[in-house]
């Protein structure tokens, strides 16, 4: 057991690269560290983030993180260098969630102005919007097979998209604020956690 000291603030997120070597957390000091979690040795900050760092999502391919902060903005970057490749606007609020696409080709975010968008992450490009929560959003996870993005809101709702068209397939309406979710190996069963201490289970498809 080890415990990494550095941020001076709540640290928010966390991802680990996919060799298993390094973990990389995000913080309400509005940084991101970059750290080697068996020795506990912290190898670099990489600060331009205005203000919190909500969500951390690494690439596939282990080349780059994406950070996503209360300064409405996801930033893309090459992690072992510090290096800032390119900055997502769109979200007029924060930035919540990500998740990447298992193609590795596009992150999508979830926001407090109550939308998904799809971008693509390499060239900055923003593909679409995804509206449909009547609050924000707080947690995303993607299908196994990558086709479909759950969505979990403080509407209550889980909602399942079709991310490449935008549409919505499904809503499930729970008993509090979505905090949450992950969808099972099998890509049929969805667990989602709420405000009120309730743990939900849901399938996505079949009897």
């Amino acid at each position: 057991m080890r415990t990494l000291i550095g941020h001076s603030e709540w640290v928010n997120a966390v991802a680990l690269t996919p060799d298993g070597q390094y973990v990389i957390s995000g913080s309400r000091d509005k940084t991101l560290k970059v750290w080697n979690w068996r020795t506990g040795e912290q190898l670099r900050t990489l600060v331009v983030h205005s203000e919190w760092v909500n969500a951390v999502a690494l690439t596939p391919d282990g080349q780059y993180v994406i950070s996503g902060s209360r300064d409405k903005t996801l930033k893309v970057w090459n992690w072992r260098t510090g290096e800032l490749l390119r900055t997502l606007a769109g979200h007029s609020e924060w930035v919540n969630a990500l998740a990447l696409t298992s193609d590795g080709q596009y992150v999508i975010s979830g926001s407090r102005d109550k939308t998904l968008k799809v971008w693509n992450w390499r060239t900055g490009e923003q593909l679409r919007t995804l509206a449909g929560h009547s609050s924000w959003v707080f947690v995303l996870a993607l299908t196994p097979d990558g086709l479909y993005v759950i969505s979990g809101s403080r509407d209550n709702t889980l909602k399942l998209w079709n991310w490449q068209t935008g549409e919505v397939i499904a809503s499930f309406v729970e008993n509090g604020e979505i905090s949450c979710c992950a969808v099972a190996p099998d890509g049929v069963r969805v667990v989602a956690g709420d405000v009120s201490g309730g743990v939900h289970f849901l399938r996505l498809q079949g009897p």
